[in-house]
């Protein structure tokens, strides 16, 4: 494939999230895995502000900034260091665990931009009241009914499908994971 980005992009990587909160994290160690199986060559970077510490401050708090080469395009990502509230710690109270958190995320986040999990991440820059508009829209009854006669036609668990997609029935289901496991079943 010529273009890395779509190939990288057109990668499902539903399954592989975890929910923390109301937001969705990529493990960081299953996206680099991905990127370097078709892409061995891939190199990633942590700077290092002047003083050779792997992380930067302005006095108060603190953030990483990563980069992930692929094909010879760097992407650079910068990420606060938060607490699991995802606000900024003051930087008298970050930890080195908290840095290799920001650290991993912010290599997730530039790994995004190359395309891999990139959707995750739409509207996350919105503020809190505009997200609602950015959620996906829920398939319709027709088309959970016409879904569910292709899985049981193709003898699918649509129980264990559900579980991989993290809905709770076929009526949850999202557009954009209809069409994906419609291209699954039918690819």
């Amino acid at each position: 494939m010529d273009n890395y980005f779509t190939e990288l992009n057109n990668i499902n990587v539903n399954d592989k999230t975890e929910k923390k909160g109301n937001l969705t994290y990529l493990s960081w160690a299953w996206a680099w895995g991905e990127v370097k199986k078709l892409h061995p060559d891939a190199i990633y970077t942590i700077y290092e502000n002047k003083d050779g510490w792997n992380y930067h401050t302005d006095g108060r708090y603190c953030w990483v900034k990563t980069g992930v080469t692929i094909n010879g395009i760097e992407h650079i990502e910068y990420l606060p260091i938060m607490d699991y509230k995802n606000n900024s710690i003051p930087l008298e109270k970050v930890t080195s665990t908290d840095v290799n958190k920001a650290i991993q995320r912010s290599l997730t986040k530039a790994v995004a931009r190359h395309g891999l999990g990139l959707y995750i991440y739409a509207g996350e820059d919105l503020p809190e009241s505009d997200r609602e508009e950015v959620k996906e829209e829920k398939i319709s009854a027709k088309e959970a009914a016409v879904m569910k006669a292709m899985l049981e036609k193709k003898n699918v668990n649509i129980e264990k499908l559900c579980e991989q997609y993290k809905v709770a029935s076929l009526e949850e289901l999202t557009s954009k994971q209809y069409s994906n496991i419609l291209e699954r079943l039918n690819g």
